[in-house]
């Protein structure tokens, strides 16, 4: 009886059980789908939501999500995943099982781009790095858009340039340039003719993605020439799986009327891409606040403010295709810079005051004589791969810089008075120089323990030959080769440490050369006619080790830095074995070929702290050189190649050098803030014949006040009105022949914004620079020698139309 009781009662549970969940059932829903992109696939971890009631699920490895026991009053279904654009669908629940179809989201390829990428990683760059290291990106380019990228990048504190016209620079990164800075692009050092003031970077900056500066010295990561300092142009990365796009950009500056731009197209499949640009420029002479200007004590009338000749055309080209997988990467580039641009024609060659003035004015985009012509090929490869713990890198590059200077053949000294028609140079062809460069260099990363290890091994050959009636500098070989092992070490979350050591070599062969005209010499009262030796064959090895230790300590808002290195450069060409004129500083240069290899000690400290609403970044350093290179005017006068122009000597010095770099920046309210970005340099020699004085081209100390005020407007996007206010104090400090430069002040205007048109989105920016039309002198400037003010008022007007075909 109990039994039978007990078994009515299960039955009686077991009806009432499913008669609720067939009510249940009858008011709920199963709901699942699949979450992909069309660049990566499936999509993991993504937080799908359905409201009201905020009911989530997350995606799995498929990119597959599901729901049971949904109501069926739901009603829509949402996703926001970082790099994407929102993703809502509204619903409408009948069945008891829905099966949503495949949901593809868009990428938000510009936020991606300038916000996440680019900024967190400099961010993070500088918390675990010892080095002062500084990082733009390609929008911070072309809101500072100059003439040349190092002109766009002088906002940067401690950043300067040597520019010689509207459209060529090199960088000056702690008042070092020359070889003592380097240049690396896609991984590649760059090998121009760095030597000279005149030659600029053959660098296209509508190509530059993204640009690390390493203030100090970086001889260990590098190897010869980066004992000031290093350039690093990132490599664009890949594009995103099967899309096809590019971009447009055009500029236009009302000072030297430029106008051109850039046009990029890029694509990929699954793992095969290809990324190409061409970027075409055509400008002319260009304008400064002064109707004359003082050659050498001799007075310059300027026709409407212009530079007779110095205008110019550039034509860029670049290609790259690659092949991407999770632990393999293959990528091949190709570029080919070339540019032609006139030389300032009263401030060049023997016989400034013999220009034809009215020939030249005729035009402002002509280019006469003198003018240079430079081609710079670069091909490489990078290919990188993972071996277990181990991510190997290759490099393979070969560069040709071929750079031609045109002038008319002038005769000083014992030069025939009429050029040789049998002569090997064409009738014009001042000087020319042709290097090629072969490179290698093969890297592994891998980690132990709490060690993260790169080890490396680098080497490069050069061949250099000359060519043109008129010699400064001899052809040579050179052979460099380095070896190099870094470690940084994770202590804990709020310590990292880093060493570092290399051991270098390098050897450099230089040719005889002598005059392809007599020289009449008297010796002991008989005159004879000998084609004089201008240089010897000349052998050179140098061998170094330099070593590296820093260290990081990031508690929270406040980051501490400090690293204590030393850094060498080989002596190069030019300063053991010149022996001409050059013709850009009316001087006689002469080579050491005893010179030993320049050596370096730095000390560079930093501190950084970064609030809600304001940050603080202080870098100082103390620099020591216990043999410095320089350029030392001696008494003595040339009386065979030119006017009885004044010979310097390069010799070797101490040198002592300490300064340093204030970042700050404070947010007043939503949309306004403030920055002061300050440096100062201090150097002097400590030995030598030059003992006292500071070393060439010293940036003064200079601060620049900045506002920016970033509103929301409808229908627009990143919108900013920013007004800088730079003060550069007065520069006493200088070596003869230089001059003593005065205080100025000198204001820049821009603004900016993204405006979309449909489907396409339009970045707008517009600079005034020297919005006063000030008339200053920049000490830095290779015009400083003759006086030559800076540019007039500019203004530069760039857009840049994003577009993607396919996704």
């Amino acid at each position: 009886m109990y039994k039978t009781k007990l078994n009515r009662f299960r039955i009686f549970c077991l009806l009432f059980c499913f008669a609720v969940v067939s009510k249940t059932a009858a008011q709920s829903v199963r709901i699942s789908g699949k979450v992909l992109s069309s660049e990566r696939g499936s999509l993991e971890g993504l937080t799908v939501i359905i409201q009201p009631g905020n009911l989530t699920t997350i995606t799995d490895k498929k990119g597959h999500f599901y729901f049971t026991n949904i109501p069926k009053n739901s009603k829509s279904l949402t996703i926001n995943y970082t790099g994407y654009l929102p993703y809502e669908i509204k619903l409408s629940l009948k069945e008891s099982a829905v099966l949503l179809p495949d949901i593809f989201l868009k990428p938000d390829i510009k936020e991606l781009e300038e916000v996440v990428v680019t900024d967190h990683f400099g961010f993070r760059r500088k918390k675990e790095e010892s080095l002062n290291i500084e990082t733009v990106n390609s929008s911070f380019i072309q809101r500072n858009l100059g003439g040349s990228l190092m002109q766009s990048l002088q906002r940067i504190p401690g950043v300067k340039t040597i520019s010689i016209g509207s459209g060529g620079s090199k960088p000056l990164i702690r008042g070092l340039s020359f070889n003592q800075v380097i240049v690396v692009e896609n991984g590649i050092k760059h090998e121009g003719q760095q030597w000279g003031a005149d030659h600029g970077l053959e660098i296209d900056q509508y190509a530059v993605n993204r640009v690390e500066i390493i203030k100090g010295p970086s001889s260990f990561m590098y190897g010869s020439d980066a004992i000031g300092g290093a350039v690093n142009i990132k490599p664009v990365p890949a594009p995103a799986k099967n899309t096809l796009g590019g971009s447009i950009d055009f500029t236009g500056k009302s000072n030297n009327e430029q106008f051109g731009g850039s046009i990029n197209l890029f694509g990929r499949n699954e793992k095969w891409f290809f990324d190409t640009r061409m970027t075409v420029m055509d400008y002319g002479d260009y304008r400064v606040p002064t109707d004359t200007v003082h050659a050498y004590n001799y007075a310059v009338p300027l026709y409407k403010n212009r530079l007779r000749n110095t205008a110019g055309r550039e034509l860029d080209l670049h290609a790259s295709t690659g092949y991407v997988s999770e632990k393999f990467k293959s990528v091949l580039y190709a570029s080919n810079v070339y540019s032609k641009s006139g030389f300032f024609a009263n401030a060049h060659g023997l016989e400034p005051r013999n220009v034809d003035t009215e020939l030249h004015d005729k035009s402002s985009r002509d280019i006469l004589m003198p003018f240079q012509e430079v081609t710079h090929t670069k091909i490489s490869n990078t290919t990188s791969f993972q071996i277990g713990n181990h991510q190997l890198e290759t490099q393979l590059g070969f560069q040709k810089n071929f750079r031609r200077e045109w002038s008319h053949y002038v005769n000083h000294g014992f030069m025939p008075p009429l050029y040789p028609d049998d002569m090997y140079a064409p009738h014009n062809l001042e000087r020319q120089y042709d290097k090629e460069v072969f490179s290698i260099a093969i890297k592994d990363e891998f980690s132990i323990n709490k060690h993260q290890f790169t080890v490396g091994i680098n080497g490069e050959k050069q061949q250099n030959t000359i060519n043109g009636w008129s010699f400064l500098i001899p052809a040579f070989q050179q052979i460099t080769a380095g070896l190099f092992a870094y470690d940084k070490i994770r202590i804990s979350d709020l310590w990292l440490l880093h060493g570092a050591v290399r051991l270098d070599y390098g050897k450099i062969e230089m040719e005889q050369y002598n005059d392809w005209f007599p020289s009449e010499i008297t010796e002991n009262g008989q005159t004879t006619s000998q084609y004089l030796k201008r240089s010897d064959d000349l052998n050179r090895t140098f061998q170094s080790f330099n070593w590296s230790a820093g260290v990081n300590y990031n508690p929270g808002k406040l980051a501490l830095k400090a690293n204590l290195g030393t850094s060498f450069r080989m002596p190069i060409a030019k300063e053991l074995a010149s022996n001409g004129v050059n013709y850009h500083y009316f001087r006689f240069e002469k080579g050491n070929p005893n010179l030993s290899a320049e050596r370096s000690y730095q000390l560079d400290l930093g501190m950084e702290w970064q609030e809600n609403k304001w940050s603080f970044q202080l870098s100082p350093f103390f620099n020591y050189f216990p043999n410095y290179i320089y350029l030392n005017p001696t008494s003595q006068h040339d009386i065979y190649y030119g006017a009885g122009n004044q010979v310097f000597e390069y010799e070797q010095s101490k040198v002592m050098r300490y300064g340093g770099e204030l970042q700050t920046r404070y947010q007043f309210m939503t949309g306004l803030s403030v920055e002061i970005l300050a440096e100062y340099l201090y150097s002097e020699q400590l030995s030598g014949n030059k003992k006292g004085y500071t070393l060439p081209f010293s940036p003064p100390a200079s601060v620049l006040f900045g506002m920016t005020y970033s509103p929301e407007i409808k229908n627009l996007r990143d919108t900013y009105f920013s007004l800088d206010y730079r003060y550069t104090a007065v520069q006493n400090q200088i070596v003869p022949p230089e001059k003593k430069t005065a205080s100025s002040n000198v204001f820049n205007f821009a603004l900016g914004t993204k405006l979309k048109t449909g489907k396409q989105d339009f970045i707008i920016s517009l600079q005034v620079q020297n919005l006063f039309n000030t008339k200053y002198l920049n000490h830095t400037s290779f015009y400083r020698l003759i006086e030559l003010p800076e540019a007039s008022r500019n203004i530069i007007l760039s857009v840049k139309v994003p577009f993607l075909i396919h996704q």
